[in-house]
């Protein structure tokens, strides 16, 4: 296997695991206060960790369709958004 292709599938399982957090932590938040603004979010993080998983299946089922120069790309990609959303998960908790 490709490092990148590691390497990028790593980052995305790091983020489906803070997703999962988040969604949670909304789900709980929506149990108590029944706010739509906490079911929105809860439905924003189920949507970013669908495309977490897409793009982890995708990776190995489809690797061989892939130029290796395109995955320096997408584990940028994939790197900028663990940044974006445990900066999320961190202003959640606080």
């Amino acid at each position: 296997m490709e490092l990148f292709t590691l390497v990028t599938s790593t980052i995305s399982v790091a983020n489906i695991a803070l997703l999962v957090t988040l969604m949670i932590v909304y789900a709980k938040i929506y149990k108590t206060s029944r706010a739509i603004y906490a079911l929105g979010l809860l439905f924003f993080a189920s949507m970013l960790t669908l495309h977490n998983v897409i793009a982890v299946y995708a990776y190995f089922a489809m690797a061989p369709f892939y130029s290796d120069e395109l995955f320096p790309y997408f584990a940028a990609i994939h790197l900028a958004e663990l940044a974006g959303i445990a900066a999320l998960l961190k202003t959640t908790l606080d």
